[in-house]
């Protein structure tokens, strides 16, 4: 049982490390194409701008409406989702 949650975990943190590299890429690509500084020119060949965009994701603040009618508001985006992937 430890030996899968282990196996899990390693292969959470391998697959959000390569999407930070892959993000880091294309932003490195934008910048080029763009003619303009990105990540390419600011830190060390960009290598901290992963992990600032890790850092802002966890610390930004969820938020629920506190008098809200709970049926609707959970429901209005999956309909929407349906609707949209059915037409």
């Amino acid at each position: 049982m430890i030996v899968t949650v282990v196996s899990i975990f390693i292969t959470y943190v391998c697959i959000l490390l390569g999407l930070a590299f892959f993000t880091l890429l294309e932003r490195k690509g934008l910048g080029y194409i763009q003619v303009r500084k990105g990540p390419n020119k600011v830190g060390i060949i960009g290598l901290p701008q992963p992990l600032a965009d890790a850092l802002k994701l966890l610390s930004k603040e969820i938020r629920k409406p506190i008098l809200i009618n709970q049926i609707p508001y959970y429901i209005a985006p999956v309909l929407r989702l349906i609707l949209a992937l059915i037409l």
